[in-house]
């Protein structure tokens, strides 16, 4: 049980010490070497001279990988406290969490080829890719990310319905103004939403409008596009900062918490060492944090003496 735990705390981070960082340097180094060269693979000029080295080095890259998966799925075992069933909870949460099926979609295309040797597997060997998001599982900023457009969600749901409205409007519009003038390229109010769509994402619907007021439709849908950028931008960077002030808060709050009594015991250490693991914060914000909260309990000690 204390080896499970262990294991669990190093790959998970869940205390910072040299064996965790050690594994999380590996990993992480280990990813992004595969990432590389699943990209210098696609060259067919590197991939013909080196061949051999690709393939032994993402046979070395899978079997680490995979030995990475069953020990998370092992001693995911020992994430909550002994009791009936505790073990196959956090096994459970870990199979199905985004971070169990990345692990296991990253791996699972090289033996599917070993299983079908003369099948076509290009497109599922692509899944490798998703080696790269093994690295959020080290950095919060992912996580910041979702739960901020998570907190956002009705933000984002009113400009979904704005650029919903905008497709319908405009691309009716440019038919009715444009689909005599050019009827191969706006046949029908689908075809249009298509010129819009692209219009929105690139700026350019690769179109030319051919009438006066097809002009000042294409320009007010570039402008269109402009805000819906900026005010995604806003709401997004705003939930962003929001989200990681929201995080130093419970950390703060956890910290005056336990330095209420004065004592700071082995077991409390090591949960803000968790705490500042799984928040992605570095010493130093740890430490301003902390100086902070002893400055005004040293600032109310002195005026309760007063």
């Amino acid at each position: 049980m204390r080896l499970k735990r262990r294991v669990f705390e190093i790959l998970d981070g869940a205390v910072s010490d040299r064996a965790s960082r050690a594994c999380e340097i590996f990993i992480a180094s280990l990813v992004v070497a595969n990432v590389l060269a699943i990209i210098l693979e696609s060259m067919h000029d590197l991939h013909e001279a080196y061949a051999n080295y690709f393939h032994y080095f993402d046979l070395v890259s899978v079997m680490v990988f995979s030995v990475e998966y069953v020990l998370r799925v092992w001693s995911c075992g020992a994430k909550y406290p002994v009791a009936p069933g505790s073990a196959w909870r956090g096994r459970k949460e870990y199979l199905f969490s985004m971070f169990g099926m990345v692990d296991f979609f990253s791996t699972v295309p090289f033996y599917l080829q070993l299983i079908f040797p003369g099948a076509d597997l290009r497109v599922l060997r692509m899944f490798r890719l998703l080696r790269i998001f093994k690295l959020s599982r080290y950095n919060s900023a992912m996580d910041d990310m979702f739960e901020a457009i998570k907190a956002e969600k009705d933000s984002f749901s009113s400009a979904m319905f704005l650029l919903l409205i905008s497709c319908l409007l405009f691309s009716s519009l440019i038919y009715i103004i444009e689909g005599h003038d050019q009827p191969e390229v706006f046949p029908s109010i689908p075809a249009a939403m298509h010129w819009f769509i692209l219009t929105i994402i690139s700026g350019w619907g690769n179109v030319d409008p051919v009438s006066y007021l097809g002009v000042v439709l294409v320009v007010v849908t570039q402008v269109l596009a402009i805000a819906l950028a900026a005010i995604l931008t806003g709401v997004v960077a705003t939930a962003y900062t929001a989200q990681v002030q929201r995080r130093e808060a419970m950390y703060e709050t956890e910290v005056r918490e336990i330095l209420a009594d004065g004592v700071v015991t082995a077991e409390e250490h090591a949960k803000l060492k968790q705490m500042q693991a799984k928040f992605g914060m570095t010493d130093e914000q740890v430490e301003a944090i902390a100086e902070q909260v002893k400055a005004e309990q040293r600032a109310e000690q002195n005026a309760a003496e007063q």
